[in-house]
């Protein structure tokens, strides 16, 4: 299971893997209160798009899609997470004040994805006989 948390929550015993999903600290925490397992700077979004999104300048519709292209370019940052996934929870930690609209809950929804296709096998010749819609 993935869940997303804000930083400034409170660690909870049934966090499982905290995993800290930003490229930037978040402000006014200390190392020792976030109780982190990992941190991994390069599955936030790319500078450039954060910035972007943050000005208001791209709708979360079209960051959310942007930022899919980013993770899709790169599994190899975000693979290591579904074996962790596979077998306890995982919390993507992240510091936007946005609870529904941030790369946490896009990298969660992601990764749920990718968990549910491991569970199928993907090759041309496992589709054939179903219908595509």
């Amino acid at each position: 299971m993935i869940q997303c948390k804000r930083a400034y929550e409170s660690p909870a015993p049934d966090d499982g893997q905290r995993v800290l999903v930003d490229r930037l600290w978040p402000r006014n925490c200390r190392k020792e209160a976030l109780k982190l397992d990992q941190w991994h700077k390069e599955l936030a979004p790319s500078t450039e798009l954060r910035r972007t999104f943050k000005s208001g300048e791209l709708t979360f519709e079209v960051f959310r899609e942007r930022y899919r292209q980013e993770l899709a370019a790169h599994p190899e940052y975000w693979w290591p997470l579904l074996g962790i996934a596979e077998h306890e929870r995982v919390t993507l930690i992240y510091a936007a004040h946005d609870e529904r609209q941030n790369n946490a809950q896009v990298l969660a929804e992601w990764l749920e994805e990718q968990l549910d296709r491991q569970g199928r096998q993907s090759s041309p010749t496992c589709y054939a006989g179903e219908r595509l819609s």
